[in-house]
This record gives C-alpha cells, structure tokens and sequence, in this order.
C-alpha cells in the first residue's frame, strides 16, 4: 500500500473563494454515510449546492485518506468513451499504453486509500454507475462521493437527497435566540438561507446587514427562493443598483416568467425548479441586452475560457469586439459567470445550470449552429498556432493554455469530426500532435487521431492525412506499440514522396528509423538517419522531425557505445533548441548529455545535466521524459552516493508505474536501468537497497521530485 506523507495535503480539490454556510445536520449526515457506505450519492435539483457541499465534506475528511481526494468534475464530458481517460487525468496516472484504460486504472487503485469525487453525473449515467461498480470492486480502500440530479441506480449506493437551505419561520420563536454575529443587538440568529442571503449581499454591497429594519423582507426574499444557494446569490447582487424592497418587489412581479417546460418532475422538485428559473430567467431579464446576448454565446464554451476566446467567438451583430471585456466583467459582477485568476489573465466559466439556460436562449436566437461554428474554427486556430509556435520561447505557455482549454478542444474536434469534408478532423488532430506527444495525452490522440483518419476519405492523399498519420505514429512510439509505427510508415513514406514535400518526407524518415532504434537495432537506424541528421536542416524537414532525428541518432549512438558521436548529436540538439528557446527538446538534450558525461566519468556535470532536464520535463507535464531524466540522474548519483541512487529508482518508478511502460520497453534502457540496481547492490547490499527504494516507491511522485531536485548527494 502506499504511504502518505504526514502533514502534507493530497488531491486537488480547488480553493473555494466565498464561505461555506449552514449545512451542518447534512455535514454530519455525510460523515456517517461516507464512514459506513463505499458510494455515497448526493441528489437534488440544479442549483440546490449538491457540488459544494460534496467539496466541503472532502475538505473535512480528506486526512482519513493517505492517498488523498480526488475531484473529478464530469459535467463538462460529452464522450463517455473518455471518462476513464478523464479520472486516470485527475489522478497521478499517465498510463499511456495500448491497454484497456479501465484495467490499468482498477489496477492502479487496487491498493490505494482515497476518496474520487465524481460531480455531475447525469450527464453520463449509465457508464458513470458501470464505472463506480468496476472500482468499488477492484479497490477495496476507495470510496467514491458523487452528485447528480438522479442516483446511480447502483448496487450498495446510498443516498443523500440535498434539500434547500432552511428557511425561517412565517412567525417568531416563542423564545429568543441568542443574536447574530454582525446583526444588530438582541436580534434572532438567523436562518441558513438568510445567513447566505446576508453572506452574499455583504460581498457585494459593503456594510450590508440583516437589521430589525430589513430583516421581515430579507426572509421574504429566502421565502420566495425557497432557500435554494444559487436562486439566493443571484438575488443577493441585484443589492448593487436595487433596494431590499425593491428586490423584493421585483421578484413578486416577475415570479411566474420564464418557467419553461418542466416535464414530469415530482411536485416538491417541480416548485424548486420553477423557482430556480423563474430567478435565473429574472436575472436574464433584468441584464442589458449586449450581456442576454454574451450570455447565450458564450454557453457554447466548456470547461472556461479566456477574453480572447470570448471575443473571437461571441463578437458580432449587436455585439462589438471592443465591448466584450465590459460585457464580461458585468456579468462577473451580476454572479452569471465566475472569474478566477490565471498566469495568462482572467479565465471565466459559468455553473452548469446557468449555462444551460444560456444555451436554450441561443436555440431560441437561432444562432445555435453558426457559434458551434465559431467555437470550432477558434480552436482549429488555437491547434494551428500551436503547433506553429510549439517549438519556442512560449512553449511552457502553450503547454499550460491548452491543458486549461482540454474541454473545449474535446467540443471542437467533436465537431470537426461531425463535418462532412474529413479534412476538417484530419487538420486539428494532426495540428494537435504536439499536444498528444508533447504534453501527455497519448491515449486521447489515438482516440481521436484513429477516429479523423476512420473518416472516409476524398480524392488524394492530402497533407492533412499525411500528418495525421504521422502524428498516429508517434502515439504509437509513445505507446511502445512498435507494430503500429511499423505499418504507420509504411503507409507515410510513399505519401511523402507523392506529396513531394522536403517536411513530410524528413517526417516519414524519423518513423522508419525510430522504430529500428527502439526496439534495438541501432545500426539499422543509422543506416537510415545519418544523412539526414548531418545535414543541417535535416534534409529540409520540419522543426519537429529535425530534432527527433537527433533524438534518434544519439540513441542509436549510445547503444552502440560510440559516445563521442552520441555527444556531438546531443550537442547539436541542445544548441539548436538553445537557440529557439525551446524546452521540450532542451531537456531531452539534457536527457542525453548527461549521460554522454557519465560514460566520460564525470558523475557530478551528469547529475547538473540530468536535474535540468528533470525540471524542465516536470513543468511541461512530461511523464515520460521526467521519468527518463530520474533514470540518468539516478545512474550518475549512483557513482556518487548509491543509496540516494536507490531512492531516485524508486521514484523514477513511481513514474514509471504511473505511464504504465517500463523503460518504454526499449531493451537498451531496461539494460542500463538493471545495471544500474546492480551496481547499487553490490556497493551497499541488497537489505540497504532495497529499504532506500522502498522509500523512493512510497513517496507521491511530486514530493519525489521535489526530493531528486533538491537532495545533495555525498560519497558514500
């Protein structure tokens, strides 16, 4: 089982911004089902605060689980095909292989103690009550928290229906109460719901409070939302232009507008729904028109967005470019949309229930196709530029901006795909390659990289399938699935030469003679390489296939003990990516110069080299080569202070365990990694060895890197 480290937190549940209120007898509630039952589910209608509850009771028992809580927010998901991709994302678990994802993540979670909150599983239901069965019983030390709108229908699932928050009585309490802390002396201690009234409103309208003044429309006010958290913030920030009784006044006007159709809901669950449209829709109405018109467009975004996205998007018509940024922040300020703070500005997204009256308001507009449209055509874009920019100074930003866009680029290659010209799909999957390669998301490029190229194709190659297929190809490197790249470039090759492109053809190149060199055959691959690796732009061939052709070669190189050629390669690499200010291929030159200075027997520039490349590979989310560089500077501490060595294979192996690929299967790392443990043993024995990797294998992966980054090694 693997250990928890005292004292530091685990999982990723976000900082909550605003204070949690009331909820106690469901706090406690909660407490006793998540202690007696492996799946708990909470139910309620949108809006009711079935999400932060769940997210408080987390927070709350999140040191009963050494292995910590894991948020995994599904509302967002349209493909159910992708949700076990999606949970194994939230966890540290990069398996990237070919096998069946739901095996590798059962086994990945059969010894561990967490918790997985899974919010908002209505959206995908039945796969999401298959899901939880297949964990709960390969993982018995997990336990699964979810929210939906309907249970999970599932075996040993128990509920928690969340009602609305409490609501004061129509008359006093016979007996006083002792007084809120902030209301006026001698007044009653409030209910939940006006707790959050008065909570919210204060945020908003500095000094606000419940007074003996106030206080009979203020519980009026609850009484009309039937105390429901969202319906009540949404009317706590009207409190900016409208008085107490005004907002009260306007509510009981406005309360039987925009119902909608409210299907067959049981009539308890009927009211509530009535009332929490009735308020969003009031909302709505009382918005100016640019921000009615924003918040429909902008329902077509999930998972947040940035200004840029919403002005390419949303502007048009009545909407002016130069007006979004105010539009937004006026939106912000009336609770519709939610800001958060991000190294690249203010990313904004919208609560699933507000976003789903923003997008009936865009049917009714007519304009649901044509921004379904937009939406898709931004994210090409943003695959286009990518790619185009991928190998520069901005290389850690791009990594970042499109791991934070993952949702939105899932909508839009879901509709590229739906487009009837295939190389719609061929484009943006292919453009992405450095995204499914670079930044870890092998198995989702082969998803949708299979499903592109599955589209049947028109007249001519193209070079839109061309460099699907190569992107398909390095998936398949990445996966170790040697077989696939085989049959890959063997369609590539002959594609190149009729496209007549130098790129395409220094692309295909690097296929044939990666697969030669990682499966061990080296002097294959340089048969096939070395002209192209000494001239110096690679035969004319891309950015990307240059430095994967030096890639290659060193390795080739290396395996051949020919240790100055390996070094001038990695030399080459690591001047050429210097010079663009690149760092993906940068830490891989690292990768290789430190082991170039180990096998001239300078263990301490080898460990300087191997800690670069380690840092570099862990901030662009690198799995792979992070586990690679913990390998070198395992062997170059090794010489050094083998115990630590023994530590650092522990650590590179809970990297490993997590991509799922040991070595990447590639014979002449497996080699150097197993005489590396051997020379450890034979320096400080087998007992000792073992311990210090055990304390490597047990450490979470961010705290082991942390560790290799900082550790000194001593001779021994």
């Amino acid at each position: 089982m693997s250990a928890g480290i005292e004292g530091v937190p685990r999982g990723n549940l976000p900082f909550e911004s605003t204070e949690f209120v009331g909820r106690r007898a469901e706090l406690d509630a909660l407490n006793v089902l998540l202690a007696d039952s492996r799946l708990t589910t909470l139910t309620g209608v949108g809006g009711v605060g079935k999400s932060r509850l769940a997210r408080q009771v987390c927070e709350t028992v999140g040191g009963q689980y050494p292995d910590g809580v894991w948020l995994v927010e599904l509302g967002d998901l349209r493909q159910p095909e992708l949700m076990y991709g999606v949970v194994a994302e939230v966890l540290p678990l990069a398996d990237q292989t070919t096998r069946p994802l739901h095996e590798v993540l059962c086994e990945w979670l059969a010894d561990r103690r967490l918790l997985l909150l899974f919010d908002g599983c209505e959206q995908l239901l039945p796969l999401c009550a298959r899901a939880v069965e297949v964990m709960l019983a390969a993982a018995p030390g997990v336990r699964i928290l979810a929210t939906s709108r309907q249970p999970l229908a599932t075996r040993g699932e128990r509920l928690l229906r969340v009602a609305p928050l409490r609501l004061p009585l129509p008359l006093p309490l016979p007996l006083p109460l002792p007084s809120f802390h902030g209301a006026a002396g001698g007044l009653e201690e409030p209910c939940e719901a006006v707790t959050l009234f008065v909570d919210r409103a204060a945020a908003v309208v500095p000094g606000f409070a419940l007074t003996e003044h106030n206080r009979a429309d203020v519980e009026e006010i609850c009484r009309r939302l039937d105390g429901i958290p969202l319906a009540l913030e949404l009317a706590a920030v009207r409190l900016t232009d409208l008085s107490v009784p005004g907002l009260l006044y306007r509510l009981r006007s406005r309360f039987d507008a925009l119902t909608g159709d409210l299907g067959m809901l049981p009539r308890l669950a009927l009211s509530r729904h009535r009332t929490l449209r009735t308020t969003i829709g009031w909302s709505h109405e009382l918005c100016a028109s640019p921000e009615r018109l924003a918040w429909a467009r902008l329902s077509v975004f999930a998972g947040g967005f940035e200004q840029e996205a919403a002005e390419w998007v949303c502007a048009g018509g009545p909407l002016d470019t130069g007006e979004v940024a105010g539009v937004l922040s006026a939106l912000v300020d009336k609770s519709i949309l939610q800001r958060v703070a991000t190294s690249r500005g203010p990313r904004y997204s919208m609560l699933d229930t507000v976003r789903e009256y923003g997008q009936e308001w865009l049917a009714r507009l007519g304009e649901q196709t044509s921004l379904q449209r937009r939406h898709r055509d931004y994210y090409r874009y943003l695959a286009r530029t990518g790619e185009r920019e991928w190998f520069g100074p901005d290389q850690v930003a791009w990594s970042e901006r499109l791991t934070a866009e993952h949702a939105n680029l899932r909508v839009a290659l879901e509709a590229c795909l739906a487009h009837p010209d295939p190389h719609v799909a061929l484009e943006m999957s292919g453009n992405l390659w450095f995204f499914w390669f670079g930044c870890g998301f092998l198995r989702e490029g082969n998803h949708y990289l299979d499903r592109a190229l599955g589209k049947k194709p028109d007249t001519g190659p193209g070079p839109e399938r061309f460099w699907a297929l190569w992107a398909r190809g390095l998936v398949a490197l990445g996966q170790g699935d040697f077989e696939a790249v085989t049959a890959l470039q063997g369609i590539c090759t002959p594609m190149a030469e009729q496209l007549g492109d130098p790129a395409a053809a220094a692309a295909a190149l690097y296929l044939e003679g990666a697969q030669p060199v990682m499966t061990g055959r080296p002097t294959d691959a340089i048969a096939l390489l070395d002209e192209a690796n000494r001239s110096p732009d690679c035969g004319g061939g891309s950015l990307a296939a240059r430095f994967l052709i030096r890639c290659a070669m060193w390795f080739a190189h290396l395996q051949l003990g020919q240790f100055d050629q390996a070094e001038t390669t990695a030399t080459v690499l690591h001047q050429e990516s210097g010079a663009r200010d690149e760092e993906w291929m940068r830490g891989y030159a690292l990768y290789f110069l430190s082991t170039a200075a180990l096998t001239k027997g300078d263990p301490a520039t080898a460990v300087g080299h191997a800690r670069a490349a380690l840092k570099i590979k862990w901030r662009l989310h690198d799995m792979l080569g992070a586990a690679l560089a913990l390998d070198a500077l395992a062997q170059a501490v090794a010489a050094i202070d083998p115990r630590t060595a023994a530590r650092l294979l522990g650590i590179a192996d809970t990297l490993w365990r997590s991509f799922g690929l040991t070595q990447m299967g590639t014979p002449g790392l497996i080699a150097a990694r197993q005489a590396c443990a051997q020379r450890i043993r034979e320096s400080i024995g087998d007992a000792a060895c073992e311990a210090a990797y055990a304390t490597g294998l047990n450490t979470r992966p961010e705290d082991g890197i942390a560790h290799a980054l900082t550790v000194a090694p001593h001779d021994s």
